[in-house]
């Protein structure tokens, strides 16, 4: 049996959306845009929602618009993609790192607090995998030292903690449509809230070349829109997360059923009162993640690496702060051990049964001692 890992949703009301939008829209700002960030604005559970052309971009705007410059220090984890420490470093910062929770693979708001420096000026947590930093406790801290607090949930649409959506809780949220998230547009796309109208204006205009009137620039802006078709789609997309969300949590539900009480695997954090995952990914973790992922692979299984290499010894990083290794061990441990397994709302029952079923052989035939 073929699994893959992830599969983009697309349908039929999506494509007749697209073809709508480009036949009676503008092709830039177009109506779809504006009602896209309207709908999503909503959903979240925020005023304000102003739309990019990448989740990355959605970074970097938001740390400008709130005011991050250079000489200053943003406090993020090594355990994620590289754009979460990359906007830092666009918008003329320097990123900060401190280790992660080995639990959740997110920031450990202890580690976090000792980092903290007195340039430091805001945090930036990851919400990995579609499961919720704890916002608590990063709240607290950040209103005692009176720091800012920018939330990247580009893998966690949809994703709560204590009841509220995540993108709601810093001061500022961000979101990214790339095709393989929780919601896409089909292609790059992003999107910032907050409830600060003054954040909010500063970040439309910067992701339309700073212009305050059609051809009146205030700032140095970017090129950085939300083309109109892929707004257009998201619209729909927007209709259908809850209900894919859902499907993700049943797939995750059985997962967690058949693959419970394997000796040397350990299983992604679930819903614990106060953070409710989407499952953006489905992430174990296994001394023999190598082995287990050669042994996926040639079984049909479909399956990734999220991530091998941590930002801060990714070869840029180390060139730029001379990272050696060994500075974040936990967060080096992940990206030793972790492995991804096949999560999309389509996946069947009888698809998840056999990824079960083909871990399952691994383990209890110890098939990491024969293979590399």
């Amino acid at each position: 049996m073929k699994v893959p890992l992830v599969r983009p949703m697309l349908d039929e009301e999506m494509l007749e959306a697209a073809v709508q939008a480009l036949q009676n829209e503008r092709l830039v700002f177009g109506e779809s845009v504006f009602k896209f960030e309207e709908e999503f604005a909503r959903y979240i559970g925020v005023k304000y929602a102003v739309s990019t052309n990448s989740g990355t971009d959605a970074l970097h705007i938001a740390l400008l618009a709130l005011g991050i410059r250079r000489g200053d220090e943003v406090l993020t984890t090594p355990f994620s993609f590289i754009a979460s420490a990359n906007c830092v470093l666009h918008a003329g910062a320097e990123p900060v790192f401190a280790d992660i929770d080995l639990r959740t693979y997110n920031l450990d708001p202890g580690e976090a607090k000792k980092a903290l420096t007195p340039r430091t000026k805001a945090i930036l947590p990851v919400h990995l995998y579609g499961h919720p930093a704890d916002m608590d406790v990063l709240m607290a801290l950040a209103e005692e030292k009176g720091l800012l607090v920018v939330e990247d949930a580009c893998q966690a649409h949809g994703a709560e903690f204590g009841g509220r959506k995540v993108g709601s809780i810093g001061h500022v949220g961000c979101f990214s449509f790339y095709p393989t998230k929780n919601m896409t547009v089909c292609g790059d796309g992003g999107m910032i809230t907050t409830n600060d109208e003054e954040v909010a204006e500063k970040a439309a205009s910067l992701r339309n070349c700073g212009r305050c009137d059609h051809y009146l620039h205030d700032k140095v802006g970017f090129t950085a829109r939300l083309n109109t078709v892929n707004a257009a789609i998201g619209l729909v997309q927007l209709k259908r997360l809850d209900a894919w969300n859902e499907a993700r949590r049943r797939i995750a539900r059985a997962y967690y059923k058949r693959l419970s009480g394997i000796e040397g695997l350990v299983l992604p954090p679930g819903d614990d009162g106060r953070a409710k995952p989407v499952y953006h990914l489905f992430t174990i973790r296994t001394p023999f993640r190598d082995a287990l992922k050669n042994w996926l692979l040639s079984q049909g299984v479909e399956c990734r690496v999220y991530y091998p290499l941590p930002i801060h010894l990714q070869p840029i990083y180390k060139r730029l702060y001379g990272f050696r290794g060994g500075e974040f061990p936990r967060a080096e441990e992940a990206a030793k051990t972790c492995l991804s397994i096949p999560m999309w709302p389509g996946l069947t029952d009888e698809q998840v049964s056999y990824v079960c079923d083909v871990i399952r052989e691994f383990f209890d035939k110890e098939l990491w001692k024969k293979r590399p």
